[in-house]
């Protein structure tokens, strides 16, 4: 008994059976039984790792059970027990994630992953007959369509080999690169439109250069390794350890695996910021519906069949994608699949194509390993071809995350993860760039190193501060501290000139400063002095404004005003001009802007205002009887002290942290709002006494492939009008002829400025079919026209008045100069209960918003 003595007790995976342990403590000596203790604490350790375990029947493909069958954990075949004599089975286990092995004579081998988790895990095998010419007839006997039944197969296991019905871990590394061929450089004026677009002075300097001296080919780069984390059904988080760009990332897609999922074997795909409408799988019972499937190819590779199946779409509508999938024969597992989607309901590109390969782990699990993306887009001669690869490795799946992990927080960026040099990525690079690419990277390196020389700066600065005759008569007087990060500029002669004012032609110089910190921070400063040439009035306007918090844009202002003012801020086009709407006034207003939480939004303010008839000013009254001009208003000046507060709130509002910003991608939620507006009497001699609370939501969601659709409500009410200016009436706009104006803050058919002063109810609805209705007419795809419908209704008790339109139109997009317009015709049918139904035609024009790939509509 000696030789049990010397045993060691291992702390490894090895399965302990209990009837030993009592075989060997029958014939124990008495110097063993003094090591018992010992003995007993190992076991109890043993016992305590494996107090989880798997446990189950094995089954032939009848559903009968299989005694004696051998079941292992790959690569650990200690881990091993047999079936009884019912087929059932127990094996304890750490928890984690394994490849289990059953075998059994005649019957094919069976591999499958499965994760184990804390307590007991119930999962049940089912052998298949060993006869691999089976599914071949099978297939064989089907010859009106072998791919059909081949990809419902898959089908059918999609919900066993979808890799996200787990918990996971992943290290990824993520490539996105663009090229773009030149064949002209650009024209200065295409230059300027994109640097008016930056109000921060040097960021505007560093776009400067990648415009001005950019190479003819020139190569825009992002590479990114980060940690990924995701729990079913959709919680997301990226943890990023290192982050390189190279040049411009406008035109580069898929920087972030937060905001689209190419998870084929979802259902539907949510690609909210690639196309328009979502995307059905051909990897789903829909899909079977939408697409048609053609076997096209068998062949064996490393003793595996596998089946290509090409897809094509069977109605455009509700389809948008081709390309192929590559089977794996028995186990119906997705080895590789390649899908391309045409401009049409693609926002940005002309075209998109992704590419995924697959690491079949047994029979259960497909597991991504690398995608890659192609797209590219044309506008005249300015051609860019990009790609985006990202490659997955080392999983970790059925990682068990707190409860606080996964927030609305979905990625962070720290400031190590910028810091990281060239031979950090030369040495964990995953996928090596191209000669091609090197080669352009080194030209941009050697031409940003000159650009950035301290010699080149001075001499840069030292042009940009030299004042000349022109800058003086037309460009303006700028000059810079860069050192300070300090910029001041003063108008030219010719930027002094208002030809087109109210009350006439004006001359007005301006100022404004610049100064911003190496934290983010700034501050921005305004000011002009206008005199009339009419009326020679002096005029003004002073502002300030401190951002004191980047990452929750957290600013306060303050702004200083002696100028003409509007009574209707929102009026129509035919009536804003017109001078019964002017007035003068003197405010100085105090604000601050702050998140105070995520999604929680406050706005607040406080304006002093003299208000004063313009009654007495020249006007120039040369087109007043086109126009049918109409005199200001008379009355006594007055004051007003205002306080307004607005608070938004969007629940579940996602968000990216980067070392100075936050990036918002949006919400599911709708966002909710209440605003106030408070007319303080008789402190600092105000006049105005009123209260006055309106509130609402709104929101934007996707209907499967059916169309996006936009709502929005609103109410509101004077809770005390004692002393009401008209300045602070609160109107329902009066609609623009001919021009369709947003429809989810205004109607197309009210032929007044309605104003109210107690509850009313006003609603607004659009729905954009973007091609699920006409594409199903043929050829109508090709064109891009898309359709759109929605309607309104307002209610306003006090004036007995209800007014209700509906409106259905076209639209289309276009490409302007690097942007996406989009053109629509409307036909709008319109009816009050005061006023005959009406019908009319508007159009309209809207810039795509490339922050967040949304038109206004």
């Amino acid at each position: 008994m000696n030789s049990w003595s010397s045993r060691k007790i291992k702390k490894s995976n090895e399965q302990i059976d209990a009837k030993y342990v009592v075989f060997y403590a029958t014939y124990m000596t008495i110097n063993e039984l003094k090591r018992l203790p010992f003995f007993v604490l190992i076991l109890f350790s043993n016992l305590l790792c494996f107090s989880q375990s798997i446990e189950g029947i094995v089954t032939d493909d009848l559903g009968v059970p299989v005694p004696y069958a051998t079941i292992y954990i790959k690569n650990r075949p200690e881990l091993r027990t047999v079936t009884s004599d019912k087929g059932n089975y127990t094996l304890f286990i750490e928890v984690g994630s394994y490849d289990v092995v059953v075998k059994y004579l005649g019957f094919e081998t069976l591999e499958q992953f499965v994760v184990v988790r804390q307590g007991s895990n119930k999962i049940d095998f089912q052998l298949k007959p060993a006869d691999n010419e089976l599914n071949e007839i099978e297939i064989k006997v089907k010859r009106t369509n072998p791919g059909h039944e081949i990809i419902k197969k898959v089908i059918e296991r999609k919900d066993i080999i979808n890799p996200e019905q787990y918990s996971y871990s992943v290290d990824v590394y993520l490539k996105a690169a663009e090229k773009r061929a030149i064949s002209e450089k650009r024209s200065k004026q295409e230059i300027e439109e994109e640097l008016d677009k930056i109000t921060d002075p040097f960021e505007r300097e560093e776009k400067e250069k990648e415009l001005r001296y950019a190479t003819t080919d020139n190569l825009n780069l992002v590479e990114v390794e980060m940690e990924r984390h995701f729990q079913p059904p959709n919680n997301v988080k990226e943890i990023r350890n290192a982050y390189v760009r190279k040049g411009k990332d406008d035109r580069l897609y898929y920087t972030t695996t937060t905001k689209s999922n190419f998870n084929f074997f979802a259902n539907i795909l949510y690609v909210d910021d690639l196309n328009e409408s979502p995307v059905t799988s051909p990897i789903s019972w829909a899909g079977i519906l939408s697409y048609k499937y053609k076997l096209v190819r068998q062949y064996v590779e490393g003793g595996v069949k596998y089946h290509k199946i090409e897809i094509a779409a069977r109605n455009s509508a509700t389809s948008t994608l081709t390309g192929y999938l590559i089977i794996q024969d028995s186990a119906w597992m997705v080895k590789e699949l390649s899908f391309r989607m045409e401009k049409g309901d693609l926002l940005k590109f002309d075209y998109f194509e992704i590419d995924q390969l697959f690491e079949n782990r047994g029979d259960t699990l497909c597991v991504l390993k690398q995608q890659n993306m192609r797209y590219g887009v044309s506008f005249n001669k300015d051609v860019t071809e990009a790609s985006t690869s990202v490659a997955y490795d080392n999983y970790v799946f059925g990682k068990e995350y707190g409860k606080k992990f996964f927030s609305n927080e979905v990625a962070v960026t720290t400031q190590d993860a910028y810091d990281k040099d060239s031979a950090f990525w030369e040495s964990n690079r995953r996928i090596q760039l191209t000669e091609e690419e090197r080669e352009l990277l080194r030209k941009q390196d050697s031409i940003h190193a000159v650009l950035n020389k301290k010699e080149y700066l001075d001499s840069v600065d030292k042009e940009f501060n030299r004042v000349t005759f022109w800058k003086v008569v037309w460009f303006g007087i700028d000059q810079r501290n860069r050192a300070k990060k300090i910029q001041w500029s003063v108008s030219s002669l010719a930027g002094m000139i208002e030809p087109i004012y109210i009350a006439g032609p004006r001359i007005s110089p301006n100022f404004d400063y610049f100064k911003k910190w190496e934290n983010e921070k700034y501050i921005d400063t305004y000011g002009k002095v206008s005199v009339g040439v009419l009326n020679g009035d002096i005029k003004g306007t002073a502002r300030v404004r401190y951002l004191y918090d980047p990452f929750r844009q957290s600013a306060v202002f303050l702004r200083f005003r002696h100028d003409f003012d509007l009574i209707r801020q929102q009026d129509a086009i035919s009536q804003i001009f017109l001078r019964d709407n002017f007035i003068e006034s003197t405010k100085l207003v105090g604000g601050h802007y702050t998140e105070l939480l995520n999604g929680l939004y406050l706005d607040a303010e406080v304006e002093f205002n003299e208000r004063r008839s313009v009654d007495g000013y020249k006007f120039i009254t040369l087109l007043d009887s086109a126009i049918n001009n109409t005199a200001p208003p008379v009355f006594k000046t007055y004051q007003a002290l205002l306080l307004r507060l607005i608070v938004e709130y969007t629940p579940g509002q996602k968000y990216m942290r980067e070392p100075k910003r936050k990036v918002i991608l949006g919400s599911k939620w709708p966002t909710f709002y209440i605003g106030y507006e408070k007319g303080i009497p008789g402190f600092l001699g105000s006049d105005v006494d009123h209260d006055y609370i309106d509130l609402g939501v709104r929101q934007s969601f996707k209907i499967g492939t059916l169309g996006t659709t936009n709502y929005h409500v609103k109410t509101g009410k004077f809770l005390n009008a004692r002393i009401l200016k008209d300045p602070d009436y609160k109107y329902h706009r009066r609609s623009d002829p001919l021009w369709f104006s947003n429809p989810l803050y205004s109607y197309q058919g009210l032929d007044t400025s309605l104003p109210t002063m107690d509850f009313y109810l006003e609603t607004h609805i659009v729905h954009h079919f973007n091609g699920a209705l006409l594409n199903k007419i043929p050829f109508m795809k090709k064109t891009r026209i898309k359709s759109v419908v929605g309607g309104g209704y307002l209610y306003v008790p006090e004036h007995n008045y209800q007014y209700w339109e509906f409106f259905a139109g076209l639209e289309r997009d276009f490409k302007l100069f690097k942007r996406r317009l989009r053109i629509g015709l409307y036909g709008v049918y319109s009816d009050a209960n005061f006023s005959p139904p009406t019908g009319q035609f508007k159009i309209s024009f809207s810039l795509l918003d490339e922050r967040d790939m949304k038109y206004n509509f």
